[in-house]
């Protein structure tokens, strides 16, 4: 019996309210030299739901764990099974306004650099560049046994002849790229190895109950000390892979701002928190500072 990750989070009473007015981004943008940190709010206006929010998939949905999928081969072949057929749906979500803006304020000289907890490749779909991809990114896959990576692409194309027909209809998709299937449409799915030494395939992701690799946060660690301060956009910041760079901005006297409808964990240490959809707060913002979303960079 699979356990639910501890993933959940109860606001405080006496969290400060959250603003409709964007200023503050405004602001911390104007100055220039900001650390964007992503999560799956951003995302969700690509089709790619979020894990918290309203609807989100934690209300229905499971996520695997690093210990599941590496102990339990059933496991594994309900996650490709699923992943497999997720994966149609999620490779191709594309880029809405909220990462257009982003990508923008990029080109403009407004940031110093790119977080994301997403896994999705959305940022860089939109033109962002060297965006940090603190989960990893589900285009990719490594080996266990060998550490061979490989294009995801490649993948399902051998995934897709061994399981010729397989074809069955999801309830959802879910931020990690997989789709709800039940047991009977899993079947007898077929699980295909490495092509180089025959072991275990795995996404190239941090799988919940995994741990983010010690030199990616070192490197994060220093985008936050070289940054002027920190925007948090659609991020609940419930796990700590994220929350960390809030409190070490926080803790050094950056400026934290933070856009997401709901309350999240870093907002104690935040200026404000800005309780607007991503795309149509960024969209305002980006009006504000005379930054169009799809064209060149001002001069």
């Amino acid at each position: 019996m699979r356990t639910r990750p501890t993933l959940s989070w109860t606001p405080d009473e006496d969290l400060p309210p959250g603003t409709t007015d964007p200023e503050a981004v405004v602001d911390v943008l104007g100055t220039g030299g900001v650390l964007v940190l992503s999560g799956a709010g951003l995302s969700t206006e690509s089709g790619i739901p979020d894990y918290r929010g309203e609807g989100g998939s934690l209300s229905r949905h499971t996520p695997m764990t690093f210990q599941d999928f590496t102990a339990d081969a059933r496991a594994r072949r309900r996650y490709w099974a699923r992943g497999h057929l997720g994966w149609r749906t999620f490779g191709r979500a594309r880029p809405n306004a909220g990462h257009r803006a982003v990508a923008a304020f990029g080109r403009h000289g407004l940031l110093s650099g790119v977080i994301t907890q997403n896994v999705d490749g959305l940022h860089q779909a939109a033109g962002s560049e060297g965006v940090v991809e603190l989960h990893g990114s589900l285009d990719r896959v490594v080996c266990l046994s060998c550490g061979a990576r490989s294009p995801r692409r490649e993948l399902a194309a051998r995934l897709t002849q061994a399981n010729a027909g397989f074809a069955p209809v999801p309830a959802g998709i879910n931020p990690d790229g997989d789709a709800d299937l039940t047991d009977e449409q899993v079947g007898d799915f077929r699980v295909v190895p490495c092509t180089v030494c025959g072991g275990i395939l795995k996404p190239d992701v941090v799988f919940f109950g995994e741990t983010v690799p010690p030199q990616r946060v070192e490197h994060c660690r220093r985008l936050v000390r070289e940054a002027t301060s920190l925007l948090v956009l659609g991020s609940s910041l419930t796990v700590m892979s994220g929350l960390r760079f809030v409190r070490q901005a926080a803790g050094s006297g950056k400026p934290v701002v933070i856009v997401n409808r709901d309350p999240t964990r870093g907002d104690r240490h935040a200026l404000t928190r800005v309780a607007l959809p991503l795309g149509a707060a960024l969209t305002t913002v980006a009006d504000r500072l005379d930054v169009s979303l799809d064209g060149p960079p001002a001069n």
